[in-house]
């Protein structure tokens, strides 16, 4: 029962490599990848009752005794991602069946897509800092193939860049391992934390959490590590682009989130102090993009990087309001980005244009997507009782708990930019004269429509259902504010 653990890393691996030999049947691909998904999204549910009725799980491989072997390990928190992403996963597959086109379909890439989950689960569920590097090459590679899937001028250009920027950064994750053996001896998460505890924090590791920081901060896109994040993720097509939204920054993201509350926390003063800096300046960085731009996937790839300072924020709070509205408003932001691109596809789609000058009057003609969008932005603001709303409130009630006053006023500051980002692509393209629209075929419009509905509809019943959630996120939020809870279970196990 224990090994439930690694369905959801194994599962899209397995179908991963079986529709390796599909290459050309199309039907096969898709009825596999979703077959796939949906074993995964079971295996992952029944995972999260299993760590809620019986605490954190944890496995160590080859039948090594912690911390020799490498250890596999599922929280709450851990579980709830692993499962966002295959939920994100199997309506962005089902998008891309009307949306991605043949010629790409033929050429791997729901294969693509399956190896990229499995990489991103691996490192939500991983226990050891170095196959956390091995899982996180697993979903670069696989997003390698994605990024420049079509061969498209523009996508070719931009992922020279974004290649490189995590080459570099791949690199650097290495060597920031090697220093932290040379100072610990072991690479077992729950052990460094043990001996990181027992000769309290040193300047050395205190700068070993500085590399790890700009490490997962290219990864995460944290301020001002972010630059290659707007040209990179616009250049692919929608599908490719909601993944990335939704998932690959959230790996990031989870990586600071566990290393600043399970190794480094011994000084704070330092540590999460030059985290909360950088969470302010992330957002303010991301507010003056979302503003700046009139093209569609630019604001909503801006929203990404005031997201992430937000998560960060709360995180640097280290108490525990804060560390529950980031794990809420991490799971709402993957909801939410994932409706959300799939959303301003159908528009681009239907306009033809992902400029916002070139667009109006889309309600007299797809008044249903008008409305959906107009659900998914207010969301995003995190207007009550949607799903961003209860996040944030427990974000900024950490901030007046820590004394972050300041901090607290930009990030409600901050969902007014937020609002007044996405209200602008309302206004643009739903308001105003009609435009002249190409011919499009309808049904693709229809099946586009049906999975971005569903989505829309989830982050609804996260925001409604917060109640319902609450035992979920508060076990995870004590596995982050008590590191002995997963300590004890994968060096007891």
């Amino acid at each position: 029962m224990i090994n439930l653990l690694l369905f959801p890393i194994i599962l899209p691996f397995f179908f991963a490599i079986v529709l390796l030999f599909f290459k050309e049947n199309i039907r096969v691909q898709r009825s596999l990848t979703v077959i796939g998904l949906l074993a995964a999204l079971t295996s992952s549910l029944f995972l999260i009752s299993k760590v809620k009725a019986d605490g954190v799980q944890a496995i160590t491989l080859g039948s090594w005794p912690a911390p020799f072997g490498i250890s596999m390990v599922s929280d709450m928190f851990s579980a709830l991602l692993v499962t966002t992403t295959i939920i994100i996963t199997l309506f962005v597959v089902v998008y891309s069946f009307s949306s991605i086109g043949k010629e790409r379909e033929r050429f791997f890439y729901y294969p693509a897509i399956l190896f990229m989950i499995t990489g991103v689960n691996g490192a939500f569920t991983t226990g050891d800092i170095f196959n956390m590097f091995v899982f996180f090459e697993v979903l670069l590679i696989a997003s390698y193939l994605l990024i420049v899937l079509g061969g498209e001028k523009r996508q070719l250009r931009e992922s020279i860049k974004y290649i490189l920027v995590n080459v570099i950064s791949s690199a650097l994750f290495v060597i920031t391992v090697a220093y932290l053996y040379s100072v610990i001896g072991t690479l077992n998460m729950a052990d460094i934390s043990v001996k990181i505890a027992e000769i309290g924090q040193p300047g050395i590791i205190t700068v070993i959490a500085v590399l790890f920081l700009i490490v997962f901060g290219v990864k995460g896109s944290l301020f001002p590590l972010y630059f290659w994040l707007p040209g990179s993720y616009a250049a692919p097509p929608i599908p490719v682009l909601a993944l990335f939204g939704a998932l690959l920054t959230k790996v990031g993201v989870y990586a600071i989130i566990r290393t600043y509350t399970l190794f480094f926390v011994h000084d704070i003063g330092f540590t999460h102090e030059l985290l909360l800096v950088l969470s302010i300046l992330t957002i303010i960085a991301g507010c003056i993009g979302a503003l700046a731009y009139f093209d569609l996937k630019q604001i909503i790839i801006y929203n990404i990087v005031i997201a992430i300072g937000v998560i960060l924020f709360g995180v640097s709070q280290m108490n525990e309001s804060g560390l529950s509205g980031a794990i809420f408003y991490l799971v709402h932001d993957m909801l939410i980005k994932g409706a959300l691109f799939l959303l301003i596809g159908i528009i681009i789609y239907v306009t033809g244009t992902s400029n916002l000058r070139k667009m109006g009057g889309l309600m007299k003609t797809h008044a249903p997507l008008g409305w959906v969008y107009l659900i998914a932005a207010f969301g995003l603001a995190g207007i009550p009782p949607l799903s961003g709303f209860v996040g944030k409130m427990l974000i900024v009630k950490g901030a007046f708990e820590a004394g972050n006053v300041v901090g607290s006023i930009i990030i409600l500051a901050s969902s007014l930019v937020v609002l007044l980002s996405v209200m602008r692509i309302f206004i643009y393209a739903f308001w105003g004269k009609p435009v002249e629209l190409p011919k499009t075929d309808r049904r693709p419009y229809r099946s586009m429509m049906i999975p971005s509905v569903v989505l829309v509809v989830l982050s609804v019943l996260y925001g409604v259902g917060t109640e319902w959630l609450i035992p979920y996120m508060s076990d995870a939020t004590d596995v982050l504010l008590q590191p002995s809870i997963y300590i004890d279970a994968v060096l007891k196990e």
